[in-house]
């Protein structure tokens, strides 16, 4: 690599990073997810902006080098939200409003995922495929795109709001840890199905297995082995590096989950998972010290990227975009608000309940990402499924702050709770 290519992927780098900064600080002080403006940023420096000016053209062009190394950042920032995401994630499970979190998560989010299932065949056309789509795979990121909540972004607004202590929040986070565990593994055997115009059983039937199988083993018996190994006395890895150490579990579940052909940012999640116990959490200086780097610098370039991805002149569909996000957030809505009836809560509650846990956020960006990237869906797609994620996680956050403003109750029909909150303002994920 010469000087000047370089000196050009230094300048990249620094007008990605110097931009997700800035805009990212605006929204947060408008009162909107940080993450927008980070992706804003991207949109600003890519072609639908920027890229009209003559002598910014050559900026941010993909050549060969620069595209290369930008598009190992994009995936290293994209692990390493997942892996913290994954560590917050172990500590949200809770054993206080199972019965809401319960109805909540099997009719709240059942009956979106399954109404995209049942209503995919006639929905999806061939405008939405990629060059690896194909019906299957369509059909499942099509449910996934209507039912996924963010825990991120929902976590930040709460902490933004300071009601992280709220019973409230407790439920939204206790709903949106299980469904998206849940939504990750039906993405994972959407991209194991990628590229597959006819579909051999024996070769679906491995995906399957060997998908499920590395979820389940990282949800249950995985994560007991670790917490032996992270606190066995012969772990000198660990007592004497301990960001390293945390580091080399992530890269340890990638390089399998590579080797059994299963989603990277799968094992990301999973790693992160397994790292904390759920009981107190170890390593808690090292992840802290991972997420201040990562959310510094990987974490913002990722989501810039992801804005420069947009294709904001010809990736653009108004019917599309216009069809889904009006139809998803009904089904989403009304679903959830059927839910909270069943779970005892009435009135305002339902509507708080139903518009928080419509943020899609982290969880919907990513999964835009992940399907462009394997190939699955339309730039089209992408743009439809990366504005709803936008427009959802900003409807959110001025509804709740809204709501707060006028001294109205975040649930009535239940007195608030009063307990520590599961996560804290210091949490690392701050999408």
């Amino acid at each position: 690599m010469s000087n000047s290519d370089l000196t050009s992927i230094l300048l990249a780098l620094l007008l990605l990073v110097g931009m997700a900064h800035l805009l990212g600080y605006l929204f947060v002080k408008l009162h909107q997810p940080k993450v927008v403006g980070e992706i804003l940023a991207g949109v600003v420096l890519g072609p639908a902006v920027l890229g009209r000016l003559h002598f910014a053209t050559g900026l941010l062009s993909m050549g060969q080098s620069r595209g290369n190394l930008l598009n190992f950042i994009y995936w290293l920032g994209l692990l390493l939200l997942m892996f913290l995401s994954g560590a917050e994630t172990r500590n949200l499970f809770g054993r206080d409003e199972r019965r809401e979190v319960g109805w909540l998560v099997m009719v709240g989010t059942g009956i979106p995922f399954v109404l995209g299932l049942t209503l995919g065949p006639w929905l999806i056309r061939p405008s939405l495929a990629g060059p690896n789509g194909n019906r299957i795979s369509l059909i499942i990121i099509l449910a996934v795109g209507v039912a996924v909540t963010s825990v991120p972004v929902v976590s930040k607004i709460f902490a933004d709001l300071k009601i992280l202590h709220t019973r409230f929040a407790r439920i939204i986070l206790g709903v949106a840890v299980l469904e998206d565990i849940v939504l990750w593994l039906a993405l994972a055997l959407a991209t194991a199905m990628a590229g597959k115009a006819a579909l051999n059983p024996r070769q679906m039937a491995y995906h399957l297995i060997t998908t499920v199988g590395f979820f389940g083993l990282g949800l249950t018996i995985v994560p007991r082995i670790v917490k032996r190994i992270n606190k066995s006395r012969f772990n000198i890895f660990a007592r004497q590096s301990p960001v390293a150490y945390a580091i080399a579990v992530l890269l340890g579940y990638c390089v399998v989950a590579g080797a059994l052909n299963v989603s990277l940012v799968f094992a990301a999640f999973l790693a992160g998972f397994a790292v904390v116990h759920k009981k107190r959490r170890l390593f808690a200086d090292a992840l802290d010290a991972i997420g201040k780097v990562s959310f510094a610098f990987f974490i913002p370039v990722y989501f810039a990227l992801v804005g420069l991805k947009l294709d904001l002149i010809r990736g653009v569909s108004l019917g599309m975009i216009v069809a889904f996000v009006a139809g998803s957030c009904a089904v989403k809505i009304l679903s959830v608000s059927l839910a909270g009836r069943l779970a005892g809560f009435r009135r305002l509650d339902l509507l708080n309940l139903a518009i928080t846990t419509n943020a899609r956020g982290g969880p919907g960006i990513v999964l835009a990402s992940v399907a462009l990237e394997a190939g699955i869906i339309s730039a089209e797609f992408y743009t439809t499924l990366m504005l709803a994620a936008v427009l959802t996680s900003q409807a959110a956050g001025a509804w709740l702050d809204y709501v707060l403003g006028k001294g109205w109750p975040l649930l009535t029909s239940a007195e608030n709770g009063t307990a520590t909150a599961v996560v804290t303002d210091e949490s690392p994920v701050t999408a």
